[in-house]
């Protein structure tokens, strides 16, 4: 998953971006892994996600 890629490569742990983000981090995990849809995130938690890691919100999404 993109998410899980930009994460790592920004060196921050889930929690560490789930805290810098806002958003819980069994919610990041899910997004992580598939089980949620990121691309059907609320525009509001995909914008918090893109500015913790220093991203634009498109970058996030995934291609379908």
């Amino acid at each position: 998953m993109k998410i899980q890629e930009i994460r790592k490569a920004s060196g921050l742990s889930q929690r560490q971006l789930a805290e810098a983000s806002g958003v819980n981090v069994r919610v990041l995990q899910h997004y992580e892994q598939g089980f949620k849809d990121i691309n059907k995130a609320a525009a509001e938690t995909v914008k918090a996600l893109a500015d913790a890691l220093g991203v634009r919100m498109e970058d996030l999404l995934e291609e379908r």
